[in-house]
């Protein structure tokens, strides 16, 4: 092969993983950095996520490690995540980086915005969990304590519902994004979007009794917000589907 010719499609296949690759190592090395910054101060970031669960709990309650590793794990698992959502903006450009050369300018034009939206919706949705549900829920469960109950909460069950709880409602939070997607791309109409809305309600209950404790008033904390956000979904993408003026006064002229 001539040094002039085209590469090949394995030739370039090759060198998209190797960007792959090392745009991914990067990714890696900005949470391991920021990881090891926080590492040091790991029990008090632990301290800092349990507190709605702490301030909830009876006076003589408290939080318990039943696994033999369980203080030691947990708070570093705690810390590994807040190292990742604050390394997250570098490592989403890391992979718009990689994404953004095979796109079209105007899809690069939406794909922008979109991508920071719904990486403030994402923390959004958490802060929201954090500072209302958490709080509402554990005190609403603990107040259920019958006497003599001591209420202990393991420390990694605990991680685990907190986990689970930040992505169900960041996740939620992330509805106006897909609503927008899904309108812009043609899958599905605003028309066909508002007649759907009675099967999203219920829908809306059904998510929030999946992913939140047994008990309806955190199944409201979820489904409320998520039929709020797919109605701003609704009004946001029709003003960016609709029309322009100007656009649509020429076709009716032409119509004439």
């Amino acid at each position: 092969m001539s040094a002039s010719s085209p590469p090949s499609s394995e030739e370039t296949f090759i060198s998209h993983l190797i960007e792959l690759r090392t745009r991914l190592i990067r990714a890696i090395i900005a949470v391991l950095v920021v990881f090891l910054c926080l590492v040091n101060w790991a029990r008090d970031i632990y301290t800092l996520l349990a507190q709605p669960m702490l301030a909830a709990l009876p006076h003589d309650g408290h939080m318990i490690a039943t696994d033999v590793a369980g203080a030691f794990f947990v708070p570093m698992k705690v810390t590994l995540m807040v190292s990742f959502l604050i390394a997250l903006p570098y490592v989403l450009y890391q992979a718009w980086s990689f994404v953004a050369p095979g796109l079209y300018a105007s899809e690069r034009k939406l794909t922008a915005p979109l991508l920071f939206a719904s990486v403030v919706l994402f923390f959004i949705g958490m802060a929201f969990a954090f500072f209302i549900v958490f709080p509402t829920v554990f005190t609403f469960v603990n107040a259920f304590a019958p006497k003599g109950v001591a209420v202990m909460t393991d420390i990694d069950k605990y991680l685990s519902f907190v986990m689970t709880t930040f992505l169900a409602f960041g996740v939620t939070f992330e509805v106006p994004v897909i609503v927008v997607v899904l309108v812009k791309v043609g899958i599905v109409s605003v028309a066909k979007l508002k007649e759907i809305r009675p099967y999203v309600v219920v829908g809306a209950f059904v998510v929030g009794a999946i992913f939140t404790p047994p008990d309806i008033l955190s199944q409201f904390l979820l489904a409320v917000p998520l039929l709020l956000l797919y109605e701003a979904g609704i009004i946001i993408a029709g003003l960016i589907t609709r029309q322009p003026p100007a656009e649509s006064t020429a076709l009716t002229g032409n119509g004439k």
